[in-house]
């Protein structure tokens, strides 16, 4: 791609995403999901592959959707009440209906079957923008959003936590495993997000450092799907020791960073005496456990074999720059320790 068109992408990436964070008016708001969404469809379709393409055709038709109802539930709220100021959602019907449209856009189940078969159309790079800094304008949105009755984010949450194990667990693909982990860390957002918006903002700042750390290394490594993984030994060594850290803390294991928010929100869910639904919600997190250690198997404790030429592989320079996933791998791993200063940074 043409550097001036990609320049030219990627700031209307971060237009589209300020416009909406900054916008307490539902019309500027939806224009600024508007202009994210246009901007990352050339970069989905970017290889000229069929399946890029019908991917990003799944990817539009949603968001086209998700958009009009959205435009459609703003509406209807300023009809009743005179206002579009995003504070003043006072109607059951429009704010219910603008609840499922941006859950259809980030990818909560019920509403979720579009996310698995768009990331497995897309390149590794595109599919971690897809995962991390398009949700960001969306959960804004929802965070400024304050339902009369709290069951249709509880139901939501709760099914996308369950949704995203049950269905990575016999997934080979690796971007459509990423995919459902993704609906499962969404669900654990959404839950808290009634009770602790802070605590909600944490949890996605950790779960980009790690969803991105995990992105970088299947990249690095060159893996599309599990079986791909038990090669990875032969090009980087010591990724290859490290790799299973980073998944390990993307299922939430102590004492890694990804145990950080799941404590804390089970913590919260037990202080607004919802004991039952922790429990539902900490067992659902044991189904995600299952696929990650079973990557984590492939990829350090299996050997495939190689003949003399293919074994040293490692020896070659690597072609990517490693500095991001070596930020992003320490942050994944080693953030735990200063659980005490996070919160206190992302108290409000």
């Amino acid at each position: 791609m043409n550097p001036y068109t990609l320049a030219t992408l990627l700031f209307s990436l971060g237009l589209g995403t300020t416009t909406a964070f900054a916008s307490s008016h539902w019309l500027l708001a939806w224009m600024g999901l508007e202009i994210n969404t246009l901007a990352i469809l050339p970069l989905m379709a970017q290889h000229h592959h069929p399946r890029a393409v019908e991917a990003t055709t799944k990817y539009f038709l949603t968001q086209a959707v998700a958009a009009a109802m959205i435009l459609f539930a703003s509406f209807t709220n300023a009809w009743i009440t005179g206002q579009w100021i995003m504070q003043d959602m006072t109607q059951p019907f429009p704010t219910t209906l603008i609840l499922v449209a941006l859950s259809l856009k980030i990818g909560l189940a019920p509403l979720h079957s579009w996310m698995p078969e768009v990331l497995q159309g897309l390149d590794l790079t595109t599919g971690l923008i897809l995962s991390t800094w398009q949700k960001l304008a969306p959960l804004a949105l929802l965070t400024q959003i304050h339902p009369s009755t709290t069951t249709l984010m509880t139901l939501l949450g709760l099914t996308s936590t369950l949704t995203g194990g049950w269905g990575g667990l016999n997934q080979t693909q690796l971007r459509k495993l990423l995919a459902y982990s993704s609906i499962a860390h969404m669900g654990w957002m959404v839950l808290i997000f009634q009770y602790s918006p802070t605590l909600a903002v944490l949890t996605l700042a950790t779960y980009i450092i790690m969803t991105s750390s995990t992105f970088l290394v299947f990249k690095i490594n060159g893996a599309l799907s599990i079986n791909m993984l038990s090669i990875s030994w032969t090009k980087a060594p010591v990724l290859t020791a490290l790799a299973p850290i980073v998944l390990l803390s993307l299922a939430g294991l102590p004492p890694l960073t990804g145990f950080m928010p799941k404590w804390l929100i089970l913590q919260e869910l037990t202080k607004q005496g919802l004991p039952f639904l922790a429990t539902i919600t900490a067992l659902s997190a044991l189904l995600s456990l299952y696929f990650y250690t079973r990557l984590s198997y492939t990829m350090a404790l299996t050997i495939s074999p190689n003949n003399t030429p293919g074994s040293t592989l490692w020896r070659l320079k690597l072609n990517h720059s490693t500095l991001p996933l070596a930020g992003t791998l320490i942050m994944a791993t080693l953030l735990l320790p200063l659980t005490p200063g996070m919160t206190t940074l992302f108290s409000p």
